[in-house]
């Protein structure tokens, strides 16, 4: 943090680019809540530094779309290089004296979000959840710092899933406990969730290299009625 001291000695103020579209997702991890909530949109916003973190008024923002697919890593690469761009347009504004600001309390149709700082504890995996809450919960977290589960007694990694329904036959009955884990002990390992059931695609064990699930397999015997918690 600057303190005011130093960023309120600029005749035009200082400014800021944050990866949100602001005045949603205010603070440290916006990507990563963007994605974890499911959103369909993103972008980058530049604006004046004010005492209150990220509350500053708008200068500009540019908007992306986030594909169903995309983890936090894919999201963060396309707004770093819009970011540079933003902030060239930005300064320009200034310079030439076009800039115009927008309070974000003027924005009445969007809803102001908190983006917090993401611990260790914010990304175990709850499976009682829904089937599409936990994977856009394990692509808003891949590949850093990573959802985690745990499965006898040891921590396990997960950083790719793809989603099951509840009308393909394969998936496990909804009566089990979400957690239960269906496997052929060769090519697939199956969750259940509240509502249906997620591939685990990539994971790394405990101790372990990050690898696919069928490596994985092939180097480990899963315990009888094996369970993620």
């Amino acid at each position: 943090m600057l303190p005011e001291v130093v960023w309120s000695m600029p005749r035009f103020g200082t400014i800021n680019a944050h990866a949100s579209l602001l005045p949603k997702y205010r603070g440290a991890a916006p990507i990563n809540w963007a994605v974890i909530n499911g959103e369909t949109e993103t972008g980058v916003t530049t604006f004046l530094l004010k005492h209150e973190i990220d509350t500053g008024d708008i200068i500009d923002q540019v908007r992306i779309p986030i594909a169903e697919s995309d983890n936090v890593e894919v999201v963060h690469d396309k707004l770093m290089a819009l970011s540079g761009e933003l902030v060239l347009k930005t300064v320009d504004s200034i310079i030439d004296g076009t800039f115009k600001t927008t309070p974000q309390d003027d924005i009445k149709d969007v809803e102001p979000t908190p983006a917090p700082k993401i611990f260790r504890d914010t990304c175990r995996i709850d499976w009682n959840q829904p089937t599409k809450r936990i994977y856009d919960f394990v692509r808003g977290l891949s590949p850093y710092p990573a959802a985690w589960t745990m499965l006898g007694g040891k921590s396990v990694k997960i950083y790719e899933v793809s989603q099951n329904n509840l009308n393909n036959q394969n998936i496990p009955n909804t009566q089990n406990k979400p957690g239960t884990i269906t496997s052929d002990g060769k090519t697939f390992l199956r969750v259940q969730t509240s509502d249906g059931s997620l591939n685990i695609l990539t994971l790394q064990l405990e101790g372990k290299k990050k690898m696919p699930v069928e490596d994985v397999l092939r180097g480990m015997q899963l315990p009888e009625n094996a369970f993620f918690c």
